[in-house]
């Protein structure tokens, strides 16, 4: 049975995410406090009823007042992924890790880590909470890390959420892959999960109020990527992508089996 008991939470990081997250849960009564580091993005959470916050984590200071931002809350959501691509790469274990102390010295009670399900190798093989994590990436290692130093801490309790690849209706991979040649894992599965089922199951995390948990969150539907990606080509009209067969295709199914069955949740998208 879920409760309805209606509390403040503090979201870090109202991204493509974070933002209708945040509008979600003010929508079901509950006091919003979200994190920007854009000024110009202030006035937006506010003009969606979210108490804007600016904040920025660095390895080596936090800037804005964090501890203003979550006085007050009982429930913390940690939504901002390590940033490892590109020249300017960071170290997020010690962004994670220079936060935490300021969590351990408020009220904070519950906190929901979005993680990711790369904290799992591609090893051709069926992944479960119960499958140790073996990350073979840079950013599933320190996400692991996180998770790891989130969980040890004796001040809070900690759910992890570890989604598969990201969509939406304005987010789709199959974008970036049209008209591309020479495609590696043809053969591999897809782990996609759309925004409004991530949404739905943070929401059902706190009904419920489930913490001390993982959940590896993707949607029951997994397609060869050749398979998946050509399809979804064909429907919106765009370049196919072209794949080689060349080598071993490489991945991992992620099963959902948890969310459905132990914290309940019926995913609402049922094509992606």
């Amino acid at each position: 049975m879920e409760k309805q008991n209606k509390t403040s939470i503090s979201l870090l990081g109202c991204g493509w995410l974070g933002l209708p997250l945040a509008t979600s849960l003010i929508q079901k009564g509950h006091a919003v406090k979200g994190s920007t580091t854009s000024e110009n993005k202030l006035t937006i959470l506010k003009s969606q009823g979210i108490i804007p916050n600016l904040i920025s984590l660095r390895e080596d200071k936090v800037v804005g007042d964090v501890t203003a931002f979550l006085e007050g809350s009982s429930i913390l959501i940690i939504d901002i992924p390590p940033k490892l691509r590109g020249a300017e790469k960071e170290n997020f274990v010690a962004k994670m890790a220079l936060l935490l102390p300021y969590i351990e010295a408020t009220a904070i009670e519950k906190v929901i880590l979005i993680s990711s399900t790369s904290v799992y190798p591609d090893s051709n093989e069926s992944i479960t909470e119960d499958t140790e994590p073996r990350p073979d990436s840079e950013s599933g290692k320190q996400l692991l890390q996180v998770e790891q130093l989130f969980k040890n801490s004796k001040k809070f309790q900690t759910t992890v959420v570890r989604f598969g690849g990201l969509i939406g209706e304005d987010r789709h991979p199959v974008v970036f892959l049209s008209g591309r040649k020479n495609i590696e894992q043809p053969e591999a599965p897809i782990n996609l999960i759309h925004r409004v089922d991530c949404i739905g199951i943070i929401e059902k995390i706190i009904s419920n109020d489930i913490w001390n948990e993982t959940f590896n969150a993707v949607a029951p539907f997994h397609p060869t990527r050749k398979d998946y990606y050509t399809n979804m080509a064909k429907n919106l009209g765009i370049p196919l992508p072209e794949f080689t067969s060349d080598a071993i295709s490489w991945g991992k199914t992620i099963s959902s089996e948890k969310i459905t069955s132990f914290l309940q949740y019926q995913f609402v998208a049922k094509s992606l």
